[in-house]
């Protein structure tokens, strides 16, 4: 399959910002349109075989940066007044707007990665999605991550983020290895929600409450076993909040593809073109194109209302 060159395209958010973008085409049929949004502190280009791969399946493919961050970094983040509502309710609303002008009558898929599964229900024109897809998306709050990190967590919580945001002026992630530099208003957001036992929803109250159980669109969960940010109990916590959408639940084990691991970014690796994303990822899209809205028998749930 011949590569697809992207296009670049400068978005305005509508907050004063500009957000980098490449727009993936397919060259035949179009079957739909995907907005890939990113985790935390992970620029638009570690996705860029995937969205590729997308494009090759008949799906315009748009990813980007969200405000501060990869090609949409505009100066010092010490000067930037941002959170994460701002990258959902600016910038991921004004990605969606542009995608759907692009894609005229064809369905609208959300791909989120980790934050980017997490913020939907915050994010204008949601309910114009055919089909939500998670990838590694669960809550953060950090007594119930993974035993890999739960240590790091607190350390980073309770020391190095507070500490570290107020001498900067921002998170500098890049200089201890962890996550990436941040806006100063995203890390502090954050750090409240992972501090949450109900993440975002309890720090933020009923209006977010609200938000995730108006999603009447289908919501469908990859996760990971192995996943060293996710345990299962986040996977489940977060995805409870959407108990009005029809729920589908896939959580895989790397010996159920017989390798020795996929974890919280190995998803989006070429390797797992022909498993993880024909066999898993690709069948839910073709369910959106043919307007399946309700889980299968003998798939696995998560109850709605679990938190």
């Amino acid at each position: 399959m011949a590569t697809i060159q992207p296009q670049a395209r400068t978005i305005d958010n509508g907050n004063g910002q500009s957000l980098a973008s490449h727009w993936y085409h397919p060259a035949g049929r179009l079957h739909g349109a995907v907005l890939l949004a990113p985790a935390m502190g992970v620029e638009q280009r570690f996705y860029a075989g995937f969205a590729g791969w997308l494009a090759g399946q008949g799906y315009l493919t748009v990813t980007f940066d969200y405000a501060g961050m990869g090609l949409s970094r505009r100066g010092p983040l010490r000067q930037l007044e941002v959170d994460i509502f701002d990258w959902a309710r600016h910038d991921c609303s004004a990605m969606l707007a542009s995608l759907a002008q692009a894609a005229g009558d064809a369905p609208l898929y959300w791909i989120g990665h980790s934050l980017g599964g997490q913020i939907v229900p915050l994010v204008r024109g949601h309910e114009r999605l055919a089909r939500i897809v998670t990838v590694a998306v669960g809550s953060g709050y950090w007594r119930e991550n993974s035993p890999q990190i739960r240590r790091q967590a607190w350390l980073l919580w309770h020391g190095l983020a507070p500490l570290l945001t107020a001498i900067a002026g921002y998170f500098p992630g890049s200089r201890i290895g962890a996550v990436g530099d941040l806006p100063r208003g995203v890390i502090r957001q954050w750090r409240r929600w992972c501090l949450d036992p109900e993440y975002l929803v309890g720090a933020e109250g009923e209006p977010v409450r609200q938000a995730f159980a108006s999603v009447r669109t289908p919501v469908t969960s990859l996760s990971f076993s192995d996943d060293e940010m996710m345990s299962a109990r986040n996977t489940e916590s977060l995805h409870g909040f959407y108990c009005g959408a029809p729920l589908r639940s896939r959580r895989i084990a790397p010996q159920d593809l017989g390798v020795a691991r996929i974890g919280h970014f190995g998803f989006f690796r070429q390797a797992f073109a022909d498993s993880l994303w024909a066999g898993y990822l690709l069948p839910e899209l073709r369910r959106g194109d043919a307007g399946q809205a309700a889980a299968e028998p003998g798939d696995a749930q998560l109850a709605p209302g679990l938190h």
